[in-house]
C-alpha cells in the first residue's frame, strides 16, 4: 500500500467530509515522507515526540493519532513545532491524524469502543456539538455498580481522575462524551440519564451533577481516547493485513 492509498482509505472509512467546516483539527495527512511505500503503520493518541520516538523505534512508516499538530491556527515553524517536525521528516516518518471523526464513528470511534466494552444496547448518538451529535447513549444489560464500571473503563476506580457519586447505586443508562466534555453533563440530565462519562475532570459541573442527581465519572482525557485509535488499528490490519502497532503513552490526564 502507499502513502497516498492509505490516506484515501481512513479519509472514507472515517468519514472525514462529514467534518468539514466543524472540526477546528487538520484532518487527514498532515506530514508526508518521500517514500512512498508504507510496510507498518503505528497508532497513539498524541502527536508529541515521545510518539515520535516510538514510532520511529518499530520501523513504522506512518504515524495514526487522534490528536495531531495543526488546529487551524498557523504556527511557526520554530521551537517544539520544529523539533517535532524535524525529527519526522529526518526519519522518513509520516503523520496522519483524525480528530472528531475518530471520536464520533459508530464503529470505530472512541465512544463506540467505550459503549462496546459496556455492552451497551439501544445505542444511539448524544452530546451535542457544532450541530452534531458527538458522543453515544444506551443501556447496559443488567446494573452495574459505579466500581464495576470503572474497573472495566478504566482498571478500577483508583484510576479515573473524578468520580461524583451523585445518583442511583445501581445505573442502567449512560451517556458517554470521550476527551473535553464535561458540560455535555447537561445533555445526560435532561434525558435523564443515570450516568455521564467523559475524559475531563471538572469543577464546575459538581453541584450541578448532585443538585440532578446523577453520577458522573471522568476517566481522564487520555484514558477515553485510546479506544479509537486501538480500534482503527485492528481494522486497518484486517482489512489491509499490513502490521500496525498501538503506542501506549499515558498522560495520567
Amino acid at each position: 500500500m502507499t502513502l497516498q492509498e492509505l490516506d484515501s482509505y481512513l479519509t472514507r472509512i472515517l468519514e472525514h467530509s462529514t467534518w468539514e467546516g466543524r472540526d477546528k483539527a487538520l484532518n487527514g495527512l498532515q506530514v508526508g515522507r518521500k517514500t512512498p511505500e508504507v510496510r507498518r503503520v503505528a497508532f497513539a493518541v498524541d502527536a508529541c515526540l515521545q510518539s515520535f520516538e516510538r514510532a520511529a523505534e518499530v520501523d513504522a512508516d506512518v504515524l495514526v493519532v487522534h490528536h495531531g499538530l495543526f488546529w487551524g491556527a498557523a504556527l511557526p515553524v520554530t521551537g517544539d513545532h520544529q523539533r517535532r517536525l524535524r525529527f519526522l521528516m529526518d526519519h522518513d516518518l509520516a503523520l496522519w491524524a483524525s480528530h472528531l471523526p475518530l471520536d464520533v464513528h459508530p464503529e470505530l470511534g472512541n465512544n463506540a469502543g467505550l459503549a462496546q466494552a459496556l455492552g451497551l444496547t439501544d445505542v444511539v448518538p448524544f452530546g451535542e456539538y457544532r450541530g452534531a451529535k458527538i458522543g453515544c447513549k444506551g443501556v447496559l444489560p443488567a446494573p452495574l455498580r459505579l466500581d464495576r464500571v470503572c474497573e472495566i473503563l478504566f482498571h478500577g476506580r483508583e484510576n479515573v481522575l473524578q468520580l461524583m457519586p451523585f445518583g442511583k447505586k445501581e445505573v442502567s443508562t449512560v451517556g458517554l462524551v470521550s476527551g473535553g466534555a464535561a458540560h455535555e453533563v447537561s445533555d445526560a440530565i435532561a434525558q435523564g440519564l443515570d450516568l455521564y462519562i467523559t475524559g475531563d475532570a471538572d469543577h464546575t459541573i459538581h453541584h450541578q451533577a448532585l443538585e440532578a442527581g446523577i453520577s458522573v465519572i471522568s476517566g481522564g482525557h487520555y484514558a477515553t481516547e485510546t479506544w479509537g485509535v486501538r480500534l482503527l488499528a485492528a481494522r486497518l490490519h484486517q482489512d489491509t493485513g499490513i502490521p500496525t502497532v498501538f503506542l501506549d503513552l499515558p498522560t495520567g490526564l
